[in-house]
């Protein structure tokens, strides 16, 4: 059984309360308390869930979030690459004569990729090319209809990333080449128009940058991706742990698909091939690490899909501590715009973001090693 525990260790009485948010959040460390001294204008959501494996397969989760409201948007940015890659690698799993190592061209292109190419770019560094090629591969009704039929609402995959094009509703074409050096062609795809849900806070700021000039309106994200921490963090949950679920919400890949996502959301740049001076091990993995361009312990791994993007800063991460056999999974986002202004590159990700996530990470895991030790003190 999947059972999930929440409990905070109290440095006074050395006794557990249900809630680790409420003494982690009611922190004085600067990281923390900067955000937390402005909360509406950070739009703070966070989850958390301990995670303890046992020998069958049903799921019992007791959850802890703060703020969680699933009607209030933000932007999701490059978060909605994490069920991109999960979805393409199912798709291709489900189509005769290809595999998720078969080359493809996407047009326009000029070399040929790989599924699990892009996908690996897309966990190591969150490259928009590769998520893409990916969204032109599945098409927009084809992910949404997906994660509708497997109940990871609500959620809505619009458009593509850093594009001139990001919202048109006709694909490109995609052309697999077999090893047989046949090719398999997969057909335009017309999508249907985007529809807005009906949200809270969907106008945002008080202008932005269009076209060089500023407008001195509020930001419409009414038509933008949609994909609220909830959704997110259920995900996570469903990848790290599918027999927990029926089948019908599990992710349909062979086992070597499957290895080789549960690894690739691991890797840090060094080990996808890319600098690490530039692309330190903290790049994309906010919880804990962000803020420092120290390397991770190896006993310490985290799966996860960071975004960044407007001002917005979401991250959802399995964090797994080995040597002292603990995991978490955690899922939060905020908001550092301090002059209301989008489009202008002006957002406080590494002064006020990226630190806070950061420390929220550092000290959950300091709370599970220290109700382990409690625990193996006193017994439960």
């Amino acid at each position: 059984m999947l059972f999930v525990v929440l409990l905070l260790l109290s440095s006074c009485k050395k006794q557990f309360i249900e809630n680790p948010l409420d003494a982690i959040l009611d922190s004085d460390h600067p990281a923390i308390a900067t955000v937390m001294d402005n909360l509406e204008a950070h739009e703070v959501q966070i989850k958390v869930s301990e995670v303890l494996l046992w020998t069958d397969n049903n799921l019992s989760s007791s959850t802890y979030g703060f703020q969680v409201n699933d009607n209030n948007y933000f932007y999701p940015a490059s978060s909605v690459k994490f069920p991109i890659a999960v979805l393409a690698l199912e798709k291709v799993n489900a189509t005769e004569g290809i595999t998720s190592k078969t080359p493809y061209l996407v047009e326009g292109d000029s070399v040929y990729s790989t599924i699990r190419d892009d996908i690996k770019d897309i966990f190591a560094v969150s490259g928009n090319v590769s998520y893409n090629r990916l969204y032109e591969f599945l098409g927009r009704d084809y992910i949404n209809a997906k994660l509708r039929e497997k109940g990871l609402q609500p959620a809505r995959i619009s458009h593509r990333l850093e594009s001139n094009d990001a919202m048109n509703s006709k694909t490109k074409q995609v052309i697999f080449r077999r090893e047989d050096s046949t090719f398999y062609k997969l057909p335009y795809m017309i999508d249907s128009e985007i529809k807005t849900y009906p949200l809270n806070k969907l106008n945002k700021g008080k202008g932005f940058y269009k076209d060089g000039h500023l407008v001195n309106t509020p930001m419409d994200f009414s038509k933008r991706n949609y994909l609220p921490i909830s959704t997110l963090h259920e995900m996570m949950t469903r990848i790290q742990f599918p027999e927990a679920f029926e089948f019908e919400k599990q992710f349909i890949l062979d086992s070597e698909d499957q290895k080789f996502l549960l690894e690739i959301m691991q890797i840090v740049p060094r080990y996808a091939g890319f600098d690490e001076k530039n692309y330190y091990d903290g790049y994309v993995k906010f919880f804990m690490y962000g803020d420092t361009t120290e390397r991770i312990p190896e006993h310490i791994s985290i799966s996860n899909k960071v975004g960044y993007a407007y001002g917005y800063l979401t991250d959802c991460a399995l964090i797994e501590d080995h040597k002292y056999g603990i995991s978490f999974i955690v899922t939060a986002t905020l908001h550092v715009n301090k002059n209301g202004i989008f489009n202008d590159d002006v957002y406080e990700y590494e002064s006020i973001g990226i630190p806070f996530l950061a420390e929220v990470g550092r000290q959950l895991h300091k709370y599970y090693i220290q109700k382990e030790i409690y625990l193996d003190e006193h017994g439960d």
